[in-house]
């Protein structure tokens, strides 16, 4: 293995260098107007669902053996296309 000290490396090795603070500020960020900002409600989550479904927790009903069969499927033709 050859080892190279710092001194022979070309380009911008460390963030002190003027390129590297140019390309800094330059960059602004910029909010996804598809993140929820914290004061707006999500409209895309359906509380009624969300609802039966922590009931169906809640009392054990919810994973069904014909449920886990379907999971299993899916899973098994996943793994087969892979």
């Amino acid at each position: 293995m050859h080892w190279h000290n710092p001194v022979c490396l070309r380009g911008p090795v460390s963030r002190t260098r003027t390129c590297w603070k140019r390309a800094n500020t330059t960059k602004k960020r910029t909010m996804d107007h598809r993140t929820p900002r914290k004061n707006q409600p999500r409209t895309d989550i359906r509380v009624e669902l969300v609802e039966r479904i922590r009931r169906e927790i809640a009392a054990g009903t919810y994973e069904t053996p014909e449920k886990w069969q379907a999971a299993l499927d899916r899973l098994m033709d996943r793994l087969e296309e892979e």
